[in-house]
């Protein structure tokens, strides 16, 4: 079975005349003729009659062109989509993020990068740190902000975009609140408010935590930092968030205040597949954040 018989029998059935299906396909009628009769043959199925001047599908000619229509959808469908990967300009970007870096991180660079590529679509997709290798390692997405970036994996690699400095957060009015700086010691006998056990962010905390000398006493878990900032603010706790985090004022706002001793950060990073190459549009968005955070790749 040949793609021409399929695409010529869809063509008759829809126009239900051999003369005006071969002048739209601009080939003779004994051709189309010869195709349909050989597609006949090698279903062993009659898939029209002659209803005066027209062809009529037969019962098993409907069930086929059902079927037929459908390869061809997706047949079109594969060359749209190998063309766009093909061109940076009108293609699909598949990218995974934490919610920390969807505040104020990927809405600028998706922004800025649309300036100069404004047909390009982007696939957002939300996750976990181990969400986000795991999308990235299986093909469902092409790319994924991380925090942070893995030192070792066999099936992801990346390349490190930034350094981001997190701050204490406290209540308003809480003692350490007016203070430019503290040591992270002076929270050791705070109840702090956590992210869930799945968020990288948790183990930068603890590990800073582990370095002041104290293990933190978890009164409150989140799973998003809002959640985090609205539980600080309401007085349930403190705790430590990257700076991106805080950019945005809400009316329940918490005190930041930079910490040393020990200063705390955490690395983003850009990841994906390791021996694949990416798909254009995805290869130059990626050139675009390493020239835009001044990278070297």
């Amino acid at each position: 079975m040949e793609l021409r018989q399929l695409q010529y029998f869809v063509k008759v059935a829809r126009k239900q005349h051999v003369t005006q299906a071969a002048e739209e396909l601009h080939v003779a009628q004994s051709a189309v003729s010869r195709q349909i009769h050989q597609l006949e043959e090698e279903l062993g199925v009659s898939l029209f009659v002659q209803k005066g001047r027209n062809l009529q599908l037969t019962p098993v000619g409907k069930l086929f062109l059902s079927r037929a229509e459908a390869v061809l959808t997706e047949l079109e469908r594969a060359v749209i989509e190998v063309r766009e990967f093909l061109d940076p300009e009108v293609g699909e970007i598949r990218i995974g993020f934490p919610h920390s870096l969807g505040i104020y991180l990927l809405p600028t660079v998706v922004a800025n990068f649309r300036q100069s590529h404004p047909n390009v679509k982007f696939k957002l997709r939300q996750g976990t740190y181990n969400s986000l290798i795991r999308d990235v390692k299986n093909g469902e997405i092409d790319l994924a902000f991380i925090s942070p970036l893995p030192s070792r994996n066999e099936h992801v690699i990346g390349e490190l975009l930034l350094q981001e400095e997190m701050y204490a957060i406290v209540p308003q009015g809480h003692v350490l609140a007016d203070y430019n700086v503290i040591r992270l010691e002076q929270l050791k006998d705070e109840a702090f408010v956590m992210f869930s056990e799945e968020y990288s962010l948790r183990n930068i905390v603890l590990e800073a935590c582990a370095k002041a000398g104290f293990v933190p006493r978890i009164g409150f878990e989140g799973e998003e930092t809002d959640t985090i900032r609205g539980l600080v603010a309401a007085g349930m706790g403190v705790s430590l968030l990257p700076e991106m985090a805080l950019t945005e004022i809400s009316q329940l706002q918490p005190a930041k205040v930079r910490v040393i001793e020990p200063q705390v950060t955490r690395s983003v990073g850009l990841i994906h597949r390791s021996g694949e190459k990416l798909p254009l549009v995805a290869e130059v968005f990626q050139q675009f954040l390493l020239e835009f955070f001044n990278c070297k790749k």
